[in-house]
């Protein structure tokens, strides 16, 4: 699946729902999400790997961040495409 046509299916499932909750209250969602995330990393590091809860949290962060750019205007795949691969993407290292 392309990151357009997730972030479609996203828009299609849940933009009513997420655009009158707001961005704010929306990131608030995102950001518990990517606490759950860091537990399940954490579990990883620690020699507990849990992967089918691994995999849950990764794709929930990312619906989540998907939802924040539908209610923002932003396209995913444009955004990505533009500051990575524009001449040559960004430099230095993250």
């Amino acid at each position: 699946m392309a990151i357009r046509d997730f972030q479609r299916m996203i828009h299609e499932r849940y933009y009513a729902t997420d655009s009158a909750r707001g961005a704010g209250k929306t990131f608030l969602w995102f950001s518990e999400e990517v606490g759950e995330l860091a537990h399940a990393l954490g579990n990883l590091e620690k020699g507990k790997p849990d992967r089918a809860n691994l995999e849950e949290e990764f794709a929930d962060v990312l619906a989540w961040l998907t939802t924040l750019a539908n209610i923002s205007g932003v396209d995913l795949e444009q955004a990505i495409r533009a500051k990575y691969t524009t001449d040559g993407g960004p430099k230095g290292t993250k």
